[in-house]
């Protein structure tokens, strides 16, 4: 399957670990508000994203953590299209909660918190 988006970390928000041991990881792309910020992975786009958005089953890879699209809602993909901007959550849901947010196979939190760094690739596909 073809890469849909493939991004790269370029700032760490100070409360992005304890979102993500909850599961939950916000990116923006660079230039987001402060209080944004806070709570997000920073990016920049190297591919710029897919028109069609990723169908469940597709792979979102954190450096060497991996899981597993399993919902998509309804306004996901075009955040990511224009903001660069999505919620992931690591909890196996097929319903998503808000219609942008993306749910993913369940990862081991600590693994996750290891894996977001500045530098460190994402890409989903």
């Amino acid at each position: 399957m073809s890469v849909l988006l493939k991004t790269r970390v370029t700032a760490v928000g100070p409360e992005v670990a304890d979102l993500a041991e909850g599961g939950v990881v916000i990116l923006f792309a660079d230039g987001a508000p402060p209080e944004l910020a806070e709570v997000s992975i920073l990016h920049q786009i190297e591919n710029e994203p897919s028109d069609t958005p990723p169908p469940l089953g597709s792979v979102i890879q954190i450096g060497d953590v991996s899981a597993r699209i399993t919902g998509i809602g309804e306004y996901a993909w075009q955040k990511v299209k224009e903001i660069g901007h999505v919620v992931i959550t690591f909890n196996g849901s097929e319903q998503v909660e808000r219609p942008g947010e993306i749910c993913a196979s369940q990862i081991d939190a600590e693994e996750l918190v290891s894996a977001l760094k500045v530098g460190t690739t994402i890409t989903i596909g």
